[in-house]
């Protein structure tokens, strides 16, 4: 497809980096991207009117990514980061097939780093009942290295236990626990956090695996992903500019946006809110 961004030459450089997820996980991108690439403005809109993903269907999945990229687009984003493993899994074929934009999701950045970190070939993933029921991190996997052995295993109860920030707490030392002893029992040695919320629960995910395990940052690959998009888009930033962060959502921000500010060192600012409009059925 011929992106229009790229066609407009320099003023679309400097249009914002469009994010998305279905609540505020997806900050954790928006924090390594920040890190990465400070001199980039970035739009991030959080569907938090329909939060979570993770359990709607796949045909569902996929209409609220269209609505939400949709948004972004009014924006005028030059490029739409799906930064949201459910999304990513489901959606991001039909947001590339339709946007008129470089669209990027989380998955393939994971699953390559995945591949480059394991050891014994043997590798973890977890996430979102409806990333798992996907498999789409076992077919990239394996795309890459079909003698690699993926176990995965949901995670649902981690997203309430950080939406609590309950980040330090014996109780979510033990649903850790609880959740990844069988993979850990089955001898995995990379770990991939495939899902934007897990990343705030990597220091009590490091306590209970310890250096055994490698765990692979979806949001931290993701970002070096768009960088590379950007570049080979001739979209990059110039660096004499200083990036911005605007946050909207499609509901008023409940008690997790303090967490994702503490915990992920964000200056966010006044939150906006944008309503979901629905494309008229023909």
């Amino acid at each position: 497809m011929n992106h229009p961004a790229r066609e407009t030459g320099a003023p679309a450089r400097e249009k914002p980096i469009g994010v998305f997820d279905s609540g505020i996980g997806g900050l954790t991108v928006v924090r390594a991207l920040r890190e990465l690439l400070p001199n980039e403005t970035i739009f991030y809109l959080g569907d938090t009117a329909r939060v979570p993903y993770g359990g709607k269907s796949a045909a569902t999945v996929e209409r609220y990514s269209l609505e939400i990229a949709a948004l972004l687009l009014e924006e005028n984003c030059k490029t739409i980061v799906v930064a949201c493993n459910t999304a990513s899994a489901l959606a991001l074929p039909k947001l590339e097939e339709t946007a008129p934009v470089p669209v990027i999701g989380v998955i393939q950045p994971g699953a390559e780093a995945a591949v480059a970190a394991t050891r014994n070939r043997h590798i973890g993933v977890i996430g979102t009942r409806a990333t798992i029921k996907s498999g789409a991190y076992e077919r990239a996997i394996l795309a890459l290295d079909p003698a690699v052995r993926v176990s995965a295993r949901a995670c649902p109860l981690f997203v309430p236990l950080i939406e609590e920030g309950w980040l330090e707490s014996e109780i979510t030392d033990r649903v850790v626990r609880q959740y990844l002893d069988p993979l850990v029992r089955d001898g995995i040695d990379t770990l991939v956090l495939g899902c934007t919320h897990y990343p705030l629960l990597r220091e009590a995910i490091g306590r209970y695996l310890g250096d055994a395990v490698q765990l692979v940052d979806s949001a931290q690959n993701c970002a070096t992903a768009v960088r590379q998009l950007l570049d080979a888009e001739d979209l990059r930033a110039a660096s004499v500019t200083a990036g911005e962060l605007s946050v909207a959502l499609t509901d008023p921000p409940d008690a997790f946006l303090d967490v994702a500010r503490a915990a992920l060192r964000l200056e966010i600012g006044t939150v906006q809110l944008r309503q979901v409009i629905h494309p008229a059925k023909s």
